[in-house]
Protein backbone atom coordinates (compact mmCIF):
# COMPACT_ATOMS: atom_id res chain seq x y z
CA UNK A 1 0.00 0.00 0.00
CA UNK A 2 2.83 2.41 0.87
CA UNK A 3 4.40 1.83 -2.54
CA UNK A 4 1.27 3.04 -4.36
CA UNK A 5 0.86 5.97 -1.99
CA UNK A 6 4.47 7.02 -2.50
CA UNK A 7 4.15 6.71 -6.27
CA UNK A 8 1.01 8.87 -6.23
CA UNK A 9 2.72 11.53 -4.14
CA UNK A 10 5.70 11.66 -6.50
CA UNK A 11 3.40 11.90 -9.50
CA UNK A 12 1.29 14.66 -7.96
CA UNK A 13 4.30 16.68 -6.77
CA UNK A 14 5.80 16.43 -10.27
CA UNK A 15 2.51 17.60 -11.82
CA UNK A 16 2.30 20.59 -9.49
CA UNK A 17 5.90 21.59 -10.24
CA UNK A 18 5.45 21.17 -14.00
CA UNK A 19 2.17 23.10 -13.99
CA UNK A 20 3.94 26.08 -12.38
CA UNK A 21 6.92 25.76 -14.71
CA UNK A 22 4.87 25.40 -17.90
CA UNK A 23 2.31 28.11 -17.14
CA UNK A 24 4.53 30.72 -18.84
CA UNK A 25 4.17 28.73 -22.08
CA UNK A 26 0.36 28.35 -21.72
CA UNK A 27 0.90 24.64 -21.13
CA UNK A 28 0.25 22.20 -18.30
CA UNK A 29 1.64 18.91 -17.06
CA UNK A 30 -1.06 17.20 -19.11
CA UNK A 31 -0.61 19.09 -22.36
CA UNK A 32 3.11 19.37 -23.04
CA UNK A 33 3.33 15.64 -23.78
CA UNK A 34 1.24 16.13 -26.93
CA UNK A 35 3.90 18.43 -28.31
CA UNK A 36 6.62 15.86 -27.64
CA UNK A 37 4.64 13.12 -29.40
CA UNK A 38 4.10 15.38 -32.42
CA UNK A 39 7.74 16.40 -32.39
CA UNK A 40 8.61 12.78 -33.16
CA UNK A 41 5.54 11.94 -35.28
CA UNK A 42 4.25 14.99 -37.11
CA UNK A 43 1.15 14.32 -39.17
CA UNK A 44 -0.32 11.62 -36.94
CA UNK A 45 -3.98 11.58 -35.97
CA UNK A 46 -5.62 12.50 -32.69
CA UNK A 47 -6.50 8.86 -32.11
CA UNK A 48 -2.88 7.78 -32.47
CA UNK A 49 -1.76 10.42 -29.98
CA UNK A 50 -4.44 9.27 -27.52
CA UNK A 51 -3.23 5.69 -27.80
CA UNK A 52 0.41 6.66 -27.50
CA UNK A 53 -0.21 8.67 -24.33
CA UNK A 54 -2.81 6.32 -22.90
CA UNK A 55 -5.47 9.04 -22.63
CA UNK A 56 -9.10 8.71 -23.65
CA UNK A 57 -10.22 10.33 -26.88
CA UNK A 58 -12.37 12.99 -25.19
CA UNK A 59 -9.48 14.16 -23.01
CA UNK A 60 -7.16 14.29 -26.02
CA UNK A 61 -9.73 16.21 -28.07
CA UNK A 62 -10.03 18.88 -25.35
CA UNK A 63 -6.29 19.17 -24.92
CA UNK A 64 -5.59 19.32 -28.66
CA UNK A 65 -8.28 21.97 -29.12
CA UNK A 66 -6.61 24.06 -26.41
CA UNK A 67 -3.19 23.58 -28.04
CA UNK A 68 -4.64 24.73 -31.36
CA UNK A 69 -6.19 27.78 -29.67
CA UNK A 70 -2.87 28.84 -28.11
CA UNK A 71 -1.07 28.32 -31.41
CA UNK A 72 1.01 25.19 -30.78
CA UNK A 73 -0.75 22.73 -33.09
CA UNK A 74 -2.11 22.98 -36.61
CA UNK A 75 -4.88 20.56 -37.63
CA UNK A 76 -5.20 19.69 -41.32
CA UNK A 77 -7.75 17.44 -42.99
CA UNK A 78 -6.40 14.02 -43.95
CA UNK A 79 -6.27 13.65 -47.74
CA UNK A 80 -7.11 9.95 -47.51
CA UNK A 81 -9.96 10.23 -44.94
CA UNK A 82 -12.09 13.38 -44.80
CA UNK A 83 -13.33 12.42 -41.30
CA UNK A 84 -9.80 12.41 -39.89
CA UNK A 85 -7.25 15.13 -39.29
CA UNK A 86 -3.48 15.18 -39.25
CA UNK A 87 -1.75 17.21 -36.57
CA UNK A 88 1.40 19.26 -36.98
CA UNK A 89 3.50 21.48 -34.75
CA UNK A 90 3.43 25.22 -35.36
CA UNK A 91 6.62 27.26 -35.51
CA UNK A 92 5.73 28.53 -32.03
CA UNK A 93 5.75 24.96 -30.70
CA UNK A 94 9.01 24.13 -32.45
CA UNK A 95 10.61 27.14 -30.79
CA UNK A 96 9.34 26.29 -27.32
CA UNK A 97 10.04 22.54 -27.21
CA UNK A 98 13.82 22.89 -26.60
CA UNK A 99 13.11 25.30 -23.72
CA UNK A 100 10.65 22.86 -22.16
CA UNK A 101 13.10 19.98 -22.55
CA UNK A 102 15.79 22.02 -20.80
CA UNK A 103 13.41 22.75 -17.92
CA UNK A 104 12.41 19.09 -17.60
CA UNK A 105 16.05 17.96 -17.63
CA UNK A 106 16.74 20.44 -14.82
CA UNK A 107 13.84 18.98 -12.84
CA UNK A 108 15.13 15.44 -13.32
CA UNK A 109 18.58 16.54 -12.17
CA UNK A 110 17.09 18.16 -9.07
CA UNK A 111 14.95 15.19 -8.04
CA UNK A 112 17.71 12.65 -8.67
CA UNK A 113 20.60 14.69 -7.26
CA UNK A 114 21.08 12.38 -4.26
CA UNK A 115 21.07 9.21 -6.39
CA UNK A 116 24.17 7.56 -7.79
CA UNK A 117 24.24 6.66 -11.48
CA UNK A 118 23.68 3.03 -10.52
CA UNK A 119 20.64 3.97 -8.40
CA UNK A 120 19.22 5.97 -11.31
CA UNK A 121 19.61 3.00 -13.64
CA UNK A 122 18.08 0.56 -11.16
CA UNK A 123 15.18 2.91 -10.44
CA UNK A 124 14.47 3.47 -14.12
CA UNK A 125 14.64 -0.24 -14.94
CA UNK A 126 12.42 -1.10 -11.96
CA UNK A 127 9.82 1.47 -12.99
CA UNK A 128 9.83 0.10 -16.56
CA UNK A 129 9.15 -3.41 -15.22
CA UNK A 130 6.32 -2.11 -13.02
CA UNK A 131 4.74 -0.34 -16.01
CA UNK A 132 4.93 -3.52 -18.09
CA UNK A 133 3.28 -5.49 -15.28
CA UNK A 134 0.51 -2.90 -14.99
CA UNK A 135 -0.16 -2.94 -18.72
CA UNK A 136 -0.48 -6.72 -18.61
CA UNK A 137 -3.28 -6.39 -16.03
CA UNK A 138 -5.66 -4.95 -18.64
Amino acid sequence: MYFIKLNNKIFRATQIYLDKLLRKYDLSSGSYQYLFILNKNEGISQNKISKELGFDKAMSARTITKLIEVGYIVRLEDDTDSRAYKLFLSEKAKAVIPKILTEIHKLVELITADLSEQEKIITTESLKKILINLRELK
